[in-house]
């Protein structure tokens, strides 16, 4: 029997993908993980969560025990937490994602890891890949940047790793009847709209993101999880990249107009819009931000299934 693990499993990400696991391979034995810093989920589907910080090396390798494949969810992830926590996210993100990178290159265990596009800080041109220099604006990118070099080193000859480039994530989903969200920016402009709060648009409001939406990130982990289920058997090691996007890279101001316009139609209100100073430092302001996504369409069959317009008139409605 496949046993799968999954940490930061109460998380935004995490919860999408153990309730997906559960769903598409119902045969499959799940552990899932959490620390609970942020996430609230206890119990997804029949699967219990345990606590489990990823720090504790010795706790986590229990926890692991038996596992075919890790997916590594578990991070202190955006900006501005990690500006605010540094400390926390160097041991979180680093030292964590290490204690599980090397618990698989101790049993051969097989891993997948998200990371974001802030690795990369100013793409020098586009469409966006996978195999672009790294150059991080801020702390958050850095960490993942440290993380995915370990997986990296510790994979080669040891296990097999997916490596996910993961864009701007959006959208909401439910677990157990509970709706689990981030405040990831269009997710905040539509709150703010309905909540009779002015959409507050960092300047200069041109900087273009690439939007995924969460559920579309889930199924990429799932059919990640079979495809190293089969790399594992076949004795394969290394790590395998894919970017983690769509096709759908709108300006932020672009993105507010479409929910001011939307919670008109959906609601009748008409929130005002605002361009605020920018209080980030470190952080792109590039007008385009395509990404090629081909690979992970060629290999693994995946393509985004969600888009920003569709995702923002159901938060409206919801």
């Amino acid at each position: 029997m496949t046993h799968v693990a999954v940490t930061g499993a109460a998380g935004y990400i995490g919860s999408r993908v153990v309730g997906e696991l559960r769903e598409a391979h119902p045969d499959w034995e799940l552990t899932a993980v959490d620390n609970f810093y942020l996430g609230a989920v206890r119990e997804i589907d029949d699967v219990t969560v345990e606590h489990v910080d990823v720090r504790n090396r010795d706790r986590l390798e229990d926890a692991l025990s038996g596992v075919d494949v890790v997916l590594h969810l578990a991070a202190i992830s955006g900006v501005d937490d990690c500006a605010d926590h540094p400390d926390l996210s160097y041991e979180v993100n680093v030292c964590g994602t290490n204690n599980v990178a090397w618990f698989c290159r101790k049993t051969g265990a097989a891993m997948a890891f998200p990371y974001s596009m802030a690795v990369l800080g100013d793409p020098a041109s586009f469409p966006i890949t996978v195999g672009m220099e790294r150059d991080p604006l801020n702390w958050y990118g850095r960490t993942k940047v440290l993380g995915e070099r370990a997986i990296e080193t510790m994979a080669e000859g040891a296990f097999p790793a997916t490596l996910f480039m993961i864009s701007n994530l959006y959208g909401s989903h439910e677990v157990d009847g509970r709706t689990v969200s981030k405040g990831t920016v269009i997710n905040f402009f539509v709150n703010r709209a309905l909540a009779g709060e002015p959409l507050t648009v960092y300047e200069p409001g041109t900087q273009a993101r690439n939007f995924v939406h969460v559920r579309d990130v889930a199924s990429g982990f799932v059919r990640a999880t079979a495809e190293l289920v089969e790399r594992r058997a076949a004795d394969e090691t290394g790590t395998v990249r894919y970017e983690l996007a769509s096709d759908e890279d709108p300006s932020v101001m672009a993105v507010a107009e479409t929910v001011q316009r939307l919670a008109r139609e959906e609601r009748g209100i008409d929130p005002e819009m605002r361009l605020v100073e920018n209080p980030r430092a470190g952080e792109t302001f590039v007008e385009e931000f395509g990404v090629d996504t081909s690979r992970i369409r060629e290999e693994l069959g995946w393509k985004p299934r969600e888009s920003v317009e569709a995702t923002i008139r159901e938060l409206l409605r919801a």
